[in-house]
């Protein structure tokens, strides 16, 4: 294995947090997954995992609402963001995710 090829043993759900203070801040570094919504954030999660229902995909856009954390390897984390875009939902909620969306990036210590 190359070293800068992933191999991807073990992969396990962890959270679904409402608040960038319940991702793990344990020093695991942690890869985050942005985009619009319905671009296949939760599709890739799975591919890149080889696990079919690891991260839920939905055929309707907005329906990841929290940041769902997901350890890999033991070694980090992947973090699947809530979409922007193309959800569906009030307008109040949409600006709900963009703030929790921003407070993760501005403030997790582990981001890569």
């Amino acid at each position: 294995m190359a070293p800068s090829e992933l191999r991807i043993m073990s992969a396990d759900f962890v959270i679904s947090a409402a608040k960038p203070a319940q991702v793990p801040r344990d020093g695991l570094p942690q890869v985050a997954f942005a985009g619009r919504s319905n671009v296949g954030k939760s599709s890739l999660l799975n591919a890149l995992t080889g696990r079919k229902r690891l991260a839920h995909v939905s055929g309707t856009p907005g329906r990841t609402r929290l940041l769902n954390v997901y350890r890999i390897n033991n070694a980090m984390y992947f973090v699947d963001l809530p979409g922007y875009g193309f959800a569906k939902a009030p307008r109040a909620m949409r600006e709900q995710w963009g703030r929790l969306i921003t407070a993760y990036l501005r403030t997790s210590p582990d981001l890569c």
